[in-house]
């Protein structure tokens, strides 16, 4: 079971519910060290002068904003606390929006919401989440930090997602995409070829290859195994004229 990261309780209305915060997602990625190529011993980090190129002791580094090519405003560690969130325990719910209505664009971090105690009210609440396909809007503090997420349920299990602000976003639309007319006809085999492909999400069916390539790759040199590596095969783009052409292939392949 994941460990506790965060005690509180969800509020909205005159309803508080107790709850513990868990992690939802783990990263098991292949961790290097920097090391010093002709004896292989660590290497540390220091904080160099770029001006009398001297190392500086953590003692004597201070935080600075710059404000523009030549001035900075110093923050010492004192002013930074007296701006930090009032901490707090509370997961406050301020509105109720439909669950598809938040873009995955906005989506950073997963938590799972566990009961703090036998609760009925969050078998309730979780139930009626999902009976009405609603997520809940919130805000709250954890470790020094504001955040701004949502609550949704599945499977009988609350989940916060922390979102992203909206000034953090960037419009798709500043992206300036060719619009393109397409016949009816690439819009039926296009719609024929999902349709064939359409299956049960099941993520279990995909592993991260290239982690797996890499501790291969790892285990053979550690061995002294000879290794030879494969280059990617890389697909063409399909041209314009020949859309049509080339779902009409994919179409008969699926089938």
């Amino acid at each position: 079971m994941p460990s506790t990261i965060w005690i509180g309780s969800i509020n909205f209305g005159s309803t508080s519910i107790p709850v513990k915060l868990h992690t939802a997602v783990k990263e098991d990625l292949v961790q290097f060290h920097l090391l010093h190529k002709t004896d292989r011993v660590r290497l540390r980090q220091q904080m160099i002068c770029a001006y009398d190129k001297s190392p500086v002791p953590a003692e004597e580094q201070v935080k600075g904003f710059k404000v523009d090519e030549r001035k900075y405003v110093l923050i010492g560690q004192d002013e930074l606390e007296e701006t930090e969130p009032e901490s707090g325990r509370s997961i406050d719910i301020h509105e109720f929006v439909a669950e598809d209505s938040i873009d995955p664009v906005f989506a950073e971090r997963t938590y799972y919401l566990e009961p703090d105690n036998s609760s009925k009210s969050y078998a309730a609440f979780a139930a009626a989440l999902s009976e009405m396909n609603a997520r809940g809007i919130c805000t709250w503090v954890m470790r020094k930090r504001a955040y701004f997420g949502a609550v949704s349920s599945s499977g009988g299990t609350l989940k916060l997602n922390t979102l992203r602000y909206a000034d953090e976003v960037i419009p798709a639309k500043s992206l300036e995409i060719e619009q393109f007319t397409l016949t009816d006809k690439e819009l039926e085999i296009g719609a024929e070829l999902i349709k064939k492909l359409t299956v049960k999400f099941k993520p279990e069916k995909y592993v991260n290859e290239h982690q797996i390539r890499l501790r291969e790759f790892i285990d053979k040199k550690a061995r002294g195994m000879k290794i030879t590596l494969l280059k990617p095969k890389h697909l063409k783009a399909t041209q314009p004229d020949k859309l049509l052409e080339t779902l009409q292939k994919s179409l008969k392949r699926a089938a």
